[in-house]
């Protein structure tokens, strides 16, 4: 065998041997292994995506309990809030899929004996949270929803900055609906 031929042949197998060895570790020591910049990457962007789901389903949450609180302080508005609560729901489920679990939204207060307790029913199974004070005055809670609309809007629509683009489609659309349901609150009602 010729120099070159061995020197060839060396080569080849300790570049077979380190290739073998690279491939193996112990189960003890993983090793000093740096995730892949790429791998960093997904994981921070999911995380963002999923922290921004859920600030939008706490804000469409938020908005929901008022009008429960609303409907509770105010059964005789329950024949206009009704359907914009129910409106809200499914803006809130909409919001949670794919990365938040949402819990169901609860069905409406009715009016009756029963009112109060089916409209403390998510305060109380958050008692954490307080549930939101209601004016006395239909026009005036009317109005306090009509700013909750519109607050829930704005960070939606402020939202749309670091959403991905069908999330932010998403989030346009229900940005959309709370300002019509703002305008319904207030403004339609004198129409």
């Amino acid at each position: 065998m010729t120099t070159t031929g061995r020197r060839a042949l060396l080569t080849a197998g300790a570049s077979a041997a380190a290739a073998a060895l690279a491939g193996c570790t112990s189960a003890g020591d993983p090793g000093p292994r740096k995730p892949d910049p790429a791998a960093r990457e997904a994981e921070r962007v999911a995380r963002a995506e999923a922290a921004l789901r859920l600030r939008s389903v706490t804000a469409s949450r938020t908005l929901l309990e008022r009008y429960d609180a609303a409907l509770a302080a105010h059964p005789a508005l329950a024949p206009r809030l009704t359907p914009l609560r129910r409106s809200v729901a499914a803006h809130a489920a909409a919001l949670g899929e794919g990365g938040t679990t949402v819990k169901p939204a609860t069905a409406p207060p009715t009016t009756g004996a029963t009112t109060g307790a089916r409209a403390s029913a998510p305060a109380s199974a958050r008692p954490s949270r307080p549930s939101p004070a209601v004016a006395a005055d239909p026009r005036a809670a009317l109005k306090e929803l009509a700013a909750a609309e519109h607050a829930a809007a704005d960070a939606h629509t402020a939202a749309l900055l670091t959403a991905p683009p069908e999330y932010a489609r998403l989030l346009a659309s229900v940005a959309a609906a709370g300002a019509a349901h703002a305008y319904l609150l207030t403004e339609g009602a004198r129409a």
